[in-house]
């Protein structure tokens, strides 16, 4: 696997986004609560503070939990909340070294339709639906992972020529104008609840 990528906005972290699924991965499961291309650029922060060239699942699920939250504490911390994230990579980790061997890249390798691949990444400890479909959009926009049906199991997130999601950030332009959709769908969401309250 090795596809261009611009999601961290930052050529080391997108260069590792781009060859290494497990970053990809990680990647995903960091973008909450905090600005896209920070979340996308912390599994490369976290190679560098391994000492490592990729993430390695087995090295990740081994290692002391107390000793990884560390790692990821330090400033700048790879996270807005570097400890609860710290338990949720080793949970994914541990997660892909029991069903997948540590390769992150069965999860979708032999998928026959997107339905069945979306079960699989809802499957994967941190990853509701939402996150779930994004990632299957992200895979089939720009990995070039299109198990029949991809888009459809993607819900929203996998229509063409959209701006919603990490899926749709091909660089800064797009990455602009699906801030722009964010920002609105909150504003939308604050307006409907407080016509409703």
């Amino acid at each position: 696997m090795s596809t261009e990528i611009h999601l961290a906005q930052q050529p080391e972290a997108d260069a590792l986004l781009g060859r290494s699924s497990l970053a990809a991965l990680v990647g995903m499961l960091l973008d909450q609560q905090v600005p896209m291309e920070w979340a996308f650029a912390g599994p490369y922060t976290i190679t560098q503070r391994l000492g490592t060239e990729d993430l390695d699942a087995g090295q990740i699920a081994a290692y002391d939990p107390e000793a990884f939250a560390a790692l990821l504490s330090e400033k700048p911390a790879v996270h807005r909340y570097p400890g609860s994230m710290a338990k949720r990579i080793q949970q994914l980790c541990r997660f892909l070294v029991e069903e997948y061997g540590g390769d992150a890249t069965a999860v979708w390798a032999d998928a026959e339709s997107g339905k069945e691949l979306l079960a699989r990444l809802k499957a994967l400890p941190g990853f509701g639906t939402q996150k779930a479909q994004i990632f299957l959009a992200l895979l089939g926009k720009q990995y070039g992972v299109r198990p029949e049906g991809w888009r459809e199991a993607a819900g929203p997130y996998g229509e063409a020529n959209c701006y919603r999601s990490a899926a749709d950030i091909t660089g800064a332009e797009s990455l602009a104008k699906v801030r722009e959709f964010k920002q609105e769908a909150k504003r939308a969401a604050k307006a409907a609840k407080a016509s409703g309250a």
